[in-house]
């Protein structure tokens, strides 16, 4: 049984989330044009947000982080996406030498053994790529649903980053089943790891599959305490609801 078996279950409001959600988009586009990108992870969420924003035709770019750990599955979506979408995906990466100084001074397995040489890792690997990433950019577009985790329960459709800048979630109130509805309805590419229970996928040492049950974060830095579970790109600073 496959991912969309498992989990493709509409709300009984599924169209009016998608109507807002499209509706999101096209005003972000138009206020933002040529000055928007969408941050994409390439996990279920964000290929229904580039689906939907290559049908509409939108001036959005799509960039991704490829952090030099992703799952070889995960770095297959790239290709997909410019042959389904026609839309070329920037991607962005961390510098090679100090990747390589890194493991060099702390190990390949650094993640494992504290905290803080995990947020070390994806400091390096994930927030440093994503500042050049957002380089000139207005506003940028994520996958982030209110329903992910406790700590994304209060996550707004419009925000603010550090910088300033717009960030636009607008999946936020969208269920897993909603994403997996649209998934299977309009044949969008998906991550085959998915299929194999992991539901959040992130780096390959970092990322597990999830038991029945388990929360839908819970194979992402599993070895930690769930409140210390984020990497550091999403800091939750609400604006003005839409």
């Amino acid at each position: 049984m496959n991912a969309i078996d498992l989990y493709a279950r509409p709300s009984p409001d599924f169209d009016a989330k998608l109507a807002h959600t499209q509706a999101l988009l096209a005003q972000a586009a138009a206020e933002h044009a040529g000055r928007i990108v969408q941050a994409t992870s390439l996990g279920a969420e964000d290929m229904v947000v580039t689906d939907l924003i290559a049908r509409a035709g939108l001036p959005v770019a799509v960039a991704t982080l490829d952090t030099g750990a992703l799952h070889d599955e995960t770095l297959a979506l790239i290709p997909r996406i410019a042959q389904r979408y026609g839309l070329a995906v920037e991607v962005f990466r961390p510098p090679a030498e100090a990747v390589v100084h890194f493991v060099g001074r702390h190990g390949a397995d650094a993640m494992y053994r504290s905290v803080e040489l995990r947020k070390a890792c994806c400091a390096l690997r994930k927030l440093e790529p994503l500042a050049r990433l957002l380089a000139g950019r207005e506003a940028w577009i994520t996958g982030l649903r209110r329903e992910q985790s406790d700590a994304r329960a209060a996550v707004p459709w419009r925000d603010r980053d550090a910088d300033g800048r717009l960030k636009l979630n607008p999946l936020a109130d969208w269920t897993w089943g909603d994403v997996w509805h649209h998934i299977a309805t309009h044949d969008v590419p998906y991550n085959p790891l998915h299929d194999a229970f992991m539901p959040s996928i992130g780096c390959a040492p970092c990322t597990r599959a999830i038991a029945v049950g388990e929360p839908f974060r819970a194979g992402r830095w599993w070895w930690e305490q769930d409140d210390l579970k984020e990497c550091g790109l999403h800091v939750v600073r609400a604006e003005a609801t839409a």
